[in-house]
This record gives structure tokens, C-alpha cells and sequence, in this order.
């Protein structure tokens, strides 16, 4: 008999869980609140491809934003170029700000940021220095008055443009990269991590650098904050202290006088009103979950809970993953560990996310670690020491250049047999869109100058301690 699968939400996880049903040979209902598919991500590439399926059921017309109990559907704004969030509850902790219920002008959530028009000329306070609040800050500061972002600890902020103008993630998601971070010491993996962070400026001289620099917590992305600082248009200060009817006072003791609106773009909570605390335990944003996806303690392997992860990798490959391993659980093709051991495992999990990314990033976690661990459970990950023994031009580009979603499809259940040529082709498509005027041969990264300067710094260093000895 064929096992029936209830989908919750037509989103990219909802839409990957879709597909990984119907090639493992269940059968899924999908269940969507909203007008359209797509969720957050809603664009006419990923409605496309499963509008028309007699299998996929939803509730209305395609490409319709519409308005339920006075709310859009939409939550995602214009000004958003790069989202790794989850959008569940606005988290507006006003308790946390002395007088602002004194506050004469406007305060929203950044949830609810819609119409920058509506800005012009007028003086702004931005709370909060994450994705949201940089793309808000970063779009007023070209029509309002003032923008002045408060930040209570600061924050790393790449570009998108990485060295000799290759997109970030191409050069900084590798094996690679991933590899030095968790063999080297601590000390000179702070060391180059930190150096990494402030290749395109000093963060301590626009006001930016994180209280706990050496902490992997989510960088910001945005490629405009650091000129507008230097253009006056934005100002950081540190945490709010005290409102009252017109202005906000900072911990420094400098006062913002005259604002009009206070925008809150301070992250959102994780709650589950849906679900008894006994299914999905969360303290402190910390969830409860076997490697993210599976409670533990239900009495069998019922529920998978689908893209509530956070990475520097991208979002759609990882639902795609996780979905890929929960289908097989369904199916009794893979199977969990015991309670206690799945609750060790959670444990020591969340010690080592402490660790490394702070207590407020308690979803976060190493996109290849994560990826390479989902992959072994269904037979994906690649075999790196053998790729090396029997292809070794693919073994190269699978360690040292990007970590893209084809390496999960090289070997195993899903096997793709044009994965290999994707791999190895991915720079072409790459560079492609960018050399509309092609004014010479299109140059790859050569990452073996990067493992030359790596291998060249200890030989540096000893050569420093032997001249001063």
C-alpha cells in the first residue's frame, strides 16, 4: 500500500519535499494557506515547473497576491537581495527599550516595510545591523533625511563581489576553506578568519566589528553599507538606551533628535502553536530536532520538519538534502537512531553551535559539514579519496572550487549522470552573464595560488621566530 505523505506550506521546502515524495513512490498532498506556490521565493521559475501537475493541489489562481484578515501574503520585501531567515513571528521585544511607548512617531516591524516612498526627507531609526536592517538602511539613505542604524553587538558585512570580482560564495563555500577552518588551531583559524572579514575594510573604523570577532555567526551581506557610512548618509551607534516622545538616546550618551519612524528589524522568533511542546522543544531559539529535521521523541518517524536550518549555503539545495533523507525514512529505507542516542547527538550539536556562532544563532550551521553528514545517510556524499584515485581533475574542482549542489548527485540514490560535466562547466555559466563585452579569455580562480600562501605562512612564521632568536 502507498504511503501518504500530508506536506504542510508549498514553499521551496514544501515543493522539494513534493518531488522527493514522488520519486521514492509516495504519494503527497501538499496543504497551502496562501494564493500561490512558491512561499517566500515566489517567482514565475518555480511556479512554472509544477503549476500544471494534476498531482500538486493548492487552493487558488497562479501569480495573485491577495490580502487575508488585512495582511499581504508576501512577506518578503522590495529592498531584500539575500534572505536566509525564517519569517515566523515578528520579534519587537519593546520591553527591551526604555520610553518607547512615550514615542510620538511610527514604529513597525521590518516585516512590514513596504513603501520607501513614504520616507522621503524623514529621519529614521533603524534598529538592528542584520540582512533586513542593512537593505532598509542601505535603500532610505538615497531619499530620507537620515538613517541611523543601532546595533547592540555588531556584525561581519561581505560583499557579494569577492576577490578579483568572483561572486563570494564561489570562492568561500569549498572544501577547501572548510577543511583549514577545522584542522588548523584555533588560533590561526581565528586569525584567518578574521582576515577574511576584513579584506574590503576595517570594520573597527566604521563602527562594525563584532563584540566577539572570532565568533562564526552569519555575516551581513551587502555591498552598499560601507560606501554610505563613508558618505555620512548612514551612521551607526550602539544600542538604544532610552526613548522618549522625539528622539533615542544611546549607550554612548549621543541623542537622535526629531525621528519620524523606528523601524525594527530585530530577527523573528521560533514558535510552533500548531505543535505540543512534547513534539518540538524550544528554549531560547534552540530547537529540538535530529540534525534539524526529526523530533525525537515521537514513537515513530513520522514528522520531518523541512528548511528550518541555517547556512552560508544556499537554502534550496539544503531542503533539497534534507527532504532527500526524510522521504527514505518515510519509506523505511533509512532508519533513525534511538531516542537517547538522537538527544546525545542534539546535545553535543548544540555545544559545538554555541561555540561557534553565538547563543543567538542556535539555527546556524557549517554548510558542507551539514550537507556532507545529510549526503552519508543516503549514500551522496562524495567520495573525495577516491574521486582523487579515479578522476582526479573532478577531485580537484570538488575540493577546491565551489561546494555546488552537483556534488550531492555525483554518486548514490539520485545519482545524475551530467553532474560530472556541471561541476566542471559551472565556472563557464558563471562568468558567462557578466562578459556581455568580452574583452578576452575567460579566466578561472586558481585556488592552488590560495593553498601556496597558506602552505607559505607557517615558513613565514618560523622564519620571524628563528631572526629574533
Amino acid at each position: 500500500m502507498v504511503k501518504k505523505v500530508a506536506i504542510i506550506g508549498a514553499g521551496i521546502s514544501g515543493l522539494a519535499s513534493i518531488r522527493n515524495c514522488l520519486e521514492e513512490g509516495l504519494e503527497p498532498t501538499c496543504f497551502e494557506k496562501g494564493e500561490d506556490i512558491g512561499g517566500l521565493w515566489k517567482f514565475s521559475t518555480i511556479v512554472s515547473s509544477v503549476n500544471k501537475r494534476p498531482d500538486f493541489q493548492t487552493t487558488g489562481q497562479w501569480d495573485v497576491i491577495t490580502e487575508k484578515d488585512g495582511k499581504k501574503e508576501s512577506a518578503v520585501f522590495d529592498a531584500v537581495m539575500i534572505c536566509s531567515g525564517h519569517h515566523v513571528y515578528p520579534n519587537i521585544p519593546k520591553e527591551s527599550f526604555p520610553g518607547i511607548k512615550l514615542f510620538k512617531g511610527k514604529c513597525f516591524h521590518s516585516r512590514d516595510y513596504k513603501e520607501p516612498g513614504i520616507f522621503k526627507g524623514k529621519r529614521v531609526l533603524v534598529i538592528g545591523l542584520g540582512n533586513s536592517g542593512c537593505d532598509i538602511a542601505s535603500e532610505l539613505s538615497h531619499i530620507a533625511e537620515k538613517v541611523i542604524i543601532s546595533s547592540r553587538s555588531g556584525s561581519w558585512v561581505m560583499s557579494r563581489v569577492w576577490d578579483e570580482g568572483y561572486p563570494w560564495d564561489m570562492l568561500f563555500i569549498t572544501r577547501f576553506e572548510t577543511f583549514l577552518k577545522n584542522t588548523l588551531p584555533t588560533v590561526i583559524s581565528n586569525w584567518w578568519y578574521m582576515k577574511q572579514m576584513n579584506a574590503r575594510f576595517k570594520h573597527e573604523n566604521y563602527g562594525l566589528m563584532p563584540l566577539n570577532s572570532t565568533l562564526r555567526k552569519e555575516p551581513v551581506f551587502n555591498d552598499e553599507l560601507p560606501s554610505r557610512i563613508l558618505c555620512g548618509t548612514i551612521t551607526i551607534k550602539p544600542s538604544v538606551k532610552e526613548f522618549t516622545e522625539t528622539s533615542a538616546m544611546f549607550e554612548d550618551g549621543t541623542v537622535f533628535e526629531a525621528i519620524d519612524y523606528v523601524i525594527f528589524a530585530t530577527g523573528y522568533g521560533y514558535a510552533y502553536p500548531f505543535l505540543e511542546d512534547s513534539i518540538i522543544k524550544s528554549r531560547n531559539n534552540e530547537v529540538t530536532l535530529y540534525k534539524g529535521i526529526f523530533p525525537p521523541f515521537l514513537e515513530k518517524p513520522t514528522l520531518a520538519v523541512i528548511g528550518l536550518v541555517q547556512s552560508l549555503g544556499a537554502t534550496i539545495p539544503t531542503a533539497d538534502l534534507q527532504a532527500r533523507w526524510a522521504v527514505k525514512v518515510f519509506a523505511n529505507s533509512c532508519t533513525l537512531p534511538t531516542t537517547n542516542e538522537m538527544m546525545d547527538d542534539i546535545e553535543e550539536k548544540m555545544g559545538k553551535k554555541l561555540k561557534w556562532f553565538g547563543q543567538s544563532q542556535t539555527l546556524q550551521t557549517d554548510y558542507i559539514t551539514y550537507m556532507d553528514e545529510l549526503g552519508s545517510f543516503i549514500g551522496a556524499k562524495p567520495n573525495i579519496p577516491w574521486l582523487f584515485l579515479t578522476d582526479p581533475q573532478l577531485a580537484l574542482e570538488v575540493f577546491f572550487g565551489p561546494c555546488s549542489p552537483y556534488q550531492f548527485r555525483l554518486m548514490g540514490p539520485g545519482k545524475w549522470d551530467g553532474a560530472r560535466n556541471a561541476i566542471l562547466t559551472q565556472w563557464d555559466r558563471t562568468l558567462k552573464p557578466t562578459r556581455t563585452r568580452a574583452v578576452g579569455e575567460a579566466k578561472r580562480p586558481q585556488p592552488f595560488y590560495n593553498l601556496l600562501k597558506i602552505l607559505l605562512f607557517p615558513v613565514l612564521l618560523l622564519a620571524v621566530l628563528l631572526e629574533f632568536y
